[in-house]
């Protein structure tokens, strides 16, 4: 039998803790439906809903030198200067580490629901209307670096920019000031001269597999070319300016 829950005198209330427990559960039901109907009906779409990106880039982890050309090549590109610490691209390298994890490349995943831009408080971290590439609009970035914090992975794909005191990070080279690229070119998988870089315009498996692929099947990938029609052209030769 249910005992009526006492008032803080010690008298009884008169409401059983069945009674009780069901009131609340009824409360909190109800808030749930009011929170669910203000997100459905009063706040606008775009608050809900990021267009997906156009593009991602897929690595070989397992094909990849570590030379760093990539890195130096994403520096180049987007700050005029060769500086590992400002490419939106990391390559890391465990000395210790036996093949094949010696070596992790860590590049944006321009993630369906990305966490970056959904702490952005101004908006600065925002998906291009046009190719949907998760970018960050320095003139808005406040410098609180909740996206950098907001990222899952480590390291955070969303970096600061030390020098000029804002976030950044790959925006698949939309925006690079200091390359005059041909159309559908980036400038990582242009100097890669392993071939250890793709590009994909469908979404990945959205997991580590999905995004860390095998692009040795079939290519004399064990064979370096140089040449500037089917190889690497480097960054000497990509056109790149620097500073």
């Amino acid at each position: 039998m249910d005992e009526p829950v006492k008032n803080e005198s010690g008298t009884g209330s008169g409401v059983s803790r069945r009674e009780f427990l069901t009131g609340t559960g009824a409360l909190g039901f109800g808030a749930m439906i009011g929170g669910l109907f203000v997100k459905g009906l009063l706040l606008p779409d775009k608050v809900l809903a990021i267009p997906a990106s156009k593009g991602y880039l897929l690595v070989d982890t397992k094909k990849c030198g570590g030379c760093t050309s990539c890195m130096l090549a994403c520096s180049m590109t987007h700050h005029g200067e060769s500086n590992l610490s400002l490419s939106r691209i990391q390559v890391t390298q465990n000395p210790f580490g036996k093949f094949p994890d010696d070596i992790d490349i860590s590049q944006c995943r321009q993630c369906p629901y990305p966490s970056c831009v959904d702490a952005c408080p101004t908006r600065a971290l925002h998906a291009d209307r046009e190719t949907g590439v998760r970018t960050v609009d320095e003139r808005k970035c406040m410098g609180c670096e909740r996206c950098v914090n907001a990222c899952p992975f480590t390291p955070s794909r969303a970096l600061w920019n030390f020098e000029d005191k804002h976030a950044q990070k790959c925006d698949l080279c939309v925006d690079t000031p200091f390359w005059k690229k041909k159309e559908g070119e980036r400038a990582c998988q242009s100097v890669c001269p392993m071939r250890a870089i793709s590009y994909a315009t469908e979404i990945p498996k959205q997991t580590p597999e999905g995004y860390d692929v095998d692009l040795r099947t079939g290519t004399p990938w064990t064979k370096i070319k140089f040449d500037g029609a089917e190889g690497a052209t480097g960054v000497a030769g990509s056109g790149i300016q620097k500073k």
